[in-house]
């Protein structure tokens, strides 16, 4: 029941909206203790409540099989944390002979290659504290290597349709070739991983570790001690995760199986182990982000419906800004990743992608979304996560630190993106 006078359903709505999204670009609503997830969460309330949407019509709106992808392979991610695989490769790459310029190559490696199939922030949030002891131990500058995590980790994850949440939503909405879509994405990120390399290690090629630590220049490191709350290493779990891992990347890459229906299928026989129960599983799941994502969609729903977005869109290509035109699109996705953050952003400028041209828009959007993450600290969760990682650590990456590194860091990598996408396309 709709107890607005007519016409007024479309004022609220915009209205709503526009809170949601000024939620999303300060982290929260003044006075209010709510997060980004709060925000959307209530906004997708408020929008049912006022009548904009029906509850079925809000329902219907949530793009189910991006949430069940996201959902499924949060749990295979976490079928690896509780495995302790994280930090056992962690402890191998901080025990390796190598020097400090040599060590960031390796963490930038395996952060990236990891980030390409599990999500980014799991990746961070694992590997983080370890690190950073790590590198304490070693006498060896730890942040250096900690923002070669986040960043490397970013970079990586848009390889793939997989990597992080919102390529998954990209692929999902616009039904790209998982194959396709990387092969349009590997050469820019592999390039991105190696400019990041350079412009982390120049600065470095000089620095040795302080005298009487070892592990640098051929003896072993001290070993690390596990964490309270860290899992042992498990190899047989361990083993398990990465074969569904590699299994579901070899369905998507050579069958036309459903990514939702198969990731499903694989987190379903994850459930079956007889090691951890499902509590522990699920207690390791992001309910946060799923939430964000139902609230967003049922916000953006609503605004499509009331008419307003297909009159912003006119409203913008009156003005001369044309979405439909790959520079465009490229400025746009990148002011939007740094204003409102990279999911919210994509939702906004997915209705824009003209029929035809899914593959093209779609690697665009997740590559310039992801990559503008490493900006600022709050453009990416991974960031966030890491940074909070140190200081527990009592390593400070403050947003001047992280800024000399993610400004030179975001703009080659666009640079090479944006070469890339004239070149390709």
């Amino acid at each position: 029941m709709n107890f607005l006078p007519p016409g007024g359903d479309v004022i609220v709505v915009g209205l709503i909206f526009g809170l949601v999204y000024l939620g999303m670009i300060l982290g929260g609503l003044p006075g209010l203790r709510l997060d980004r997830t709060g925000v959307a969460l209530l906004g997708a309330i408020a929008v049912v409540g006022v009548g904009g949407l029906s509850p079925a019509q809000a329902a219907q709106a949530v793009h189910l099989p991006t949430v069940l992808l996201l959902f499924s392979f949060m749990l295979v991610s976490a079928q690896m944390r509780l495995g302790g695989f994280y930090g056992a490769v962690t402890r191998h790459m901080a025990g390796l002979p190598l020097g400090p310029a040599g060590l960031l190559g390796v963490v930038i490696a395996v952060s990236g290659m990891l980030s390409a199939v599990f999500s980014n922030d799991v990746v961070c949030l694992a590997i983080a504290p370890v690190l950073a002891q790590a590198c304490l131990r070693r006498g060896v500058d730890p942040v250096p290597c900690l923002l070669a995590l986040a960043c490397a980790s970013n970079i990586g994850s848009a390889a793939t349709l997989i990597g992080n949440p919102q390529n998954m939503l990209i692929g999902e909405v616009l039904d790209l070739s998982f194959a396709a879509y990387l092969k349009q994405a590997l050469v820019p990120v592999l390039l991105g991983l190696l400019a990041l390399w350079g412009l982390l290690a120049w600065p470095l090629r000089h620095q040795q570790a302080r005298p009487g630590v070892t592990g640098v220049t051929g003896a072993p490191a001290l070993p690390l001690p596990l964490a309270k709350d860290e899992p042992a290493f498990d190899a047989w779990q361990t083993a398990l995760g990465l074969a569904v891992a590699l299994a579901l990347v070899a369905v998507f890459l050579f069958t036309d199986w459903p990514r939702d229906v198969a990731a499903l299928v694989a987190a379903g026989l994850l459930l079956l182990s007889q090691r951890f129960h499902s509590s522990r599983l699920l207690a390791l799941v992001d309910w946060q982000l799923l939430v964000l994502f139902v609230g967003l969609f049922v916000v953006n729903h609503a605004l499509e419906v009331s008419g307003l977005t297909q009159q912003g869109m006119a409203a913008l290509a009156q003005a001369g800004v044309d979405l439909t035109d790959t520079d465009t699109m490229f400025g746009m996705t990148l002011l939007l990743s740094n204003l409102v953050s990279n999911v919210p952003a994509v939702m906004l400028l997915l209705p824009a992608v003209p029929p035809g041209q899914g593959l093209q828009a779609g690697t665009l959007l997740a590559l310039v979304s992801t990559l503008a993450g490493n900006l600022l600290i709050v453009g990416s969760i991974a960031n966030i996560i890491v940074v909070d990682a140190a200081r527990r650590c009592g390593v400070i990456i403050d947003w001047k630190t992280h800024l000399r590194t993610g400004a030179p860091v975001t703009a080659a990598t666009l640079l090479i993106t944006w070469l890339w996408l004239r070149w390709s396309g």
